[in-house]
C-alpha cells in the first residue's frame, strides 16, 4: 500500500500489500486480543452490583454503587498516561511488542481482582480498621488496567490500519470497534454462564471471582495469537529508513498542524463516540437493572442479544466509510443522538417498568429538610450523612422521581400526603429501603423485580439496537480515521493521546457524573444531559474540523 504524506515519510510506507491469509491473521489476532482486553475491563462494570458489597464498607446501595463507579473511573483516568507511555514505545520500538505488553498487563491485573479479600472477610479476621485494604487494592489494579488499555487500542487499531489496503482500511479496522462491543458481550456471557452453574447465594459470595480469574486463560490465548504476528510493514519501513521519531510525545505537539488535529480528535471524534457508547451499553445496563427494577438475569439476556447483533453494525459502517468518507457517519450519528437520546430512554422506562412512571405522575414524591437543596452533594458523599441524604439515596436506588425542598425538619410526602419517617429507618440502609418502599407501595409504586412481557422485551431490544446503531455510526470508522489524521512516525502517540483523554475522562466518568446528576435532581433521566452536552459540542467540532469526502492518507495540509 502507499500513502501521500507530503514529507520524507512517503518512503516509510510498505510497498507490498499483505495476502488475504496475512490480513485475516492480522485482523483476527488484533480483534481477539481487543475482545479479551475489553472483557477484562468491562467485567468490573458488569459485576458492579456485587462488587459494591464485596469491596466497600457502606450501608447505602446508592453510595456503594457510586463508589464502584468512582473506582471504575479511576481506570479511565489513567488511560491517558498509558497512552503517553505505550504510544511512545509504539512509535519508538514497534507496534507488535507494545501491544503484547499491554494485553499481558491487563490480564494479570484483572485476575488480581478475583483474588482480593472482601471487606467482610477482612473485618471478621483482622478487624474493622483493615477493611480499607480491599478498595485500595482495587484502585491499584484498576490503575494498571487503565495504563494497559491506554496502549491497547492505539496499537491494535494502527497495526490493522497499517496492514490494510487504503480502499479497505475502514472495513478491516471496524473489526477493532466491533471487538470493543465483543468484550462487553463476552463479559455478560461469562457472568450468565458462571451464575447458571450455581445458586445466587454462592455466586454473590464467591462465584463472581471466576470471571476475573478466567482472564489468565484469555491472556494465554491472546498472547499465542499475537506472537504469530510480524511487525507492521509501515513501522518496519520507517525503521529501516531511519525515520522513526526521536521523541514522539514531544513531536505530537510540535508537528505542524498537529495541535488542531488532536483537538478535533479529542472533542469532535472521541468525545462523541465514547459518551454515546457508554450511554448505549453501560447507562442502559444500570438504568434497567437499577431504577427500573428489571430482573437482573433478564437485563443480561437483553443486553447480550442487543450487543451481539449490534456488533455487525460497526463492520457495516466501517465498510461504508471506505466509500463515502469518515465524516458523514460520525456527524449523522451525533445529530440523530441529540434528537433520539431522551425519547429512547423514556421508551426503555415505559417498557421496562411502566407502573413506576405512572405512579410518579399520579403520586409525586417530595423530600424536604435541611440541606436537601443547598448542599445535596455533601449529603451524598459524606460518610456521616444527614438523614435527608440517606432518604435521597434510597429513593434514587429505587428509581423514584422526587422533588427537593428546603425545610426545617426532614419530611417525605407522596401525592400530597405526609409519610411518617420511622427512627429505625435511619439505622440501616436495609431497614430504610424496606420502610420507604412499603410506604410508597401504598401509592402505586411497585418495587418487585420486573419481568416485562415478551412484547415489551422485544421493544427494549429494538431500542437498544437503535442506540447500538448510533454508536456504530460514530465509532465504526474511527480507527481508520484517526490513523489517517496523523503522520506515521508519531501516529501511535498522536492518536492515542486524544483518544484516551476523551475516552478516559469524557466517557469513563460518565456513569459517575450521570449518577451524581440523577441523585441530586431526583430525575432518573437527568443524567442523560451529560451525554447530550458532550455530543452537541463534539458535533460542532466535527462539522467544522473533520475533512469530508472520500478517505485519504495523511497529508501535511490536512486537518
Amino acid at each position: 500500500m502507499s500513502a501521500n504524506t507530503g514529507t520524507s515519510e512517503a518512503g516509510a510506507l510498505a510497498d507490498r500489500e499483505p495476502s488475504a491469509k496475512e490480513i485475516r491473521l492480522v485482523v483476527g489476532a488484533s480483534s481477539a486480543g481487543t475482545i479479551f482486553e475489553w472483557y477484562d475491563f468491562f467485567i468490573y462494570g458488569t459485576l458492579a452490583y456485587i462488587l459494591k458489597d464485596a469491596f466497600y464498607d457502606v450501608d447505602d446501595p446508592t453510595l456503594g454503587l457510586l463508589l464502584v463507579w468512582s473506582t471504575f473511573a479511576v481506570g479511565f483516568a489513567f488511560r491517558p498516561i498509558g497512552a503517553i507511555l505505550f504510544g511512545f514505545l509504539g512509535d519508538r520500538l514497534g507496534r507488535k511488542y507494545t501491544f503484547l505488553v499491554t494485553v499481558t498487563l491487563m490480564g494479570i491485573a484483572t485476575a488480581g481482582v478475583g483474588l482480593i479479600p472482601t471487606v467482610t472477610y477482612l473485618e471478621e479476621n483482622y478487624g474493622a480498621s483493615y477493611v480499607v485494604i480491599a478498595p485500595l487494592i482495587v484502585i491499584f489494579l484498576r490503575i494498571l488496567q487503565g495504563l494497559a488499555l491506554g496502549g491497547e487500542y492505539g496499537g491494535a487499531a494502527i497495526y490493522v490500519a497499517e496492514h490494510a489496503p487504503p480502499d479497505k482500511r475502514g472495513f478491516y479496522t471496524s473489526f477493532i470497534q466491533a471487538s470493543v462491543v465483543g468484550g462487553f458481550v463476552l463479559s455478560i456471557i461469562v457472568v450468565l454462564s458462571t451464575s447458571a452453574l450455581m445458586d445466587t447465594e454462592s455466586f454473590e459470595a464467591w462465584g463472581w471471582r471466576i470471571p476475573f480469574l478466567l482472564s489468565i486463560a484469555l491472556l494465554a490465548i491472546s498472547l499465542w495469537m499475537r506472537l504469530m504476528l510480524s511487525e507492521s510493514p509501515v513501522f518496519q519501513a520507517m525503521k529501516e529508513a531511519g525515520e522513526t521519531s526521536a521523541n514522539p510525545f514531544i513531536e505530537s505537539f510540535t508537528f505542524p498542524g498537529n495541535k488542531s488535529r488532536i483537538f478535533i480528535a479529542l472533542f469532535g471524534v472521541t468525545g462523541i463516540l465514547t459518551t454515546i457508547w457508554y450511554t448505549a451499553f453501560f447507562s442502559s445496563l444500570s438504568f434497567l437493572r437499577g431504577p427500573m427494577n428489571m430482573d437482573p438475569l433478564t437485563v443480561n439476556w437483553v443486553l447480550l442479544i442487543a450487543g451481539t447483533i449490534s456488533m455487525s453494525f460497526y463492520i457495516f459502517v466501517g465498510k461504508w466509510s471506505d466509500t463515502i468518507g469518515r465524516k458523514l457517519p460520525i456527524t449523522v450519528g451525533a445529530a440523530i443522538t441529540l434528537l433520539a437520546l431522551f425519547p429512547a430512554f423514556w421508551g426503555l422506562g415505559a417498557l421496562a417498568n411502566p407502573g413506576l412512571s405512572d405512579a410518579a405522575e399520579r403520586s409525586p414524591v417530595v423530600v424536604s429538610g435541611p440541606g436537601c437543596v443547598t448542599d445535596p452533594f455533601a449529603e451524598l458523599f459524606d460518610r456521616e450523612q444527614t438523614d435527608c441524604g440517606k432518604v435521597l439515596e434510597t429513593l434514587t436506588a429505587s428509581g423514584v422521581r422526587y422533588t427537593l425542598n428546603e425545610g426545617g425538619e426532614l419530611s417525605l410526602s407522596a401525592a400530597g400526603n405526609d409519610i411518617a419517617i420511622a427512627d429505625e429507618w435511619m439505622e440501616s440502609g436495609t431497614a430504610r429501603s424496606a420502610g420507604i418502599r412499603e410506604a410508597l407501595s401504598q401509592y402505586g409504586f411497585d418495587f418487585q423485580p420486573q419481568q416485562p412481557p415478551v412484547a415489551n422485551l422485544l421493544g427494549i431490544i429494538a431500542i437498544l439496537l437503535g442506540l447500538g446503531a448510533l454508536s456504530a455510526l460514530t465509532y465504526g470508522s474511527v480507527a481508520a480515521l484517526l490513523s489517517e489524521m496523523f503522520p506515521p512516525k508519531i501516529r501511535y502517540s498522536s492518536m492515542s493521546i486524544p483518544y484516551h483523554i476523551g475516552a478516559g475522562y469524557l466517557g469513563g466518568f460518565l456513569p459517575l457524573i450521570s449518577g451524581i446528576i440523577v441523585a441530586s435532581t431526583g430525575n432518573v433521566y437527568s443524567g442523560l444531559w451529560y451525554t447530550w452536552v458532550v455530543v452537541a459540542f463534539g458535533l460542532v467540532v466535527a462539522w467544522f474540523g473533520l475533512k469530508g469526502g472520500p478517505p485519504t492518507d495523511f497529508q501535511d495540509d490536512a486537518v
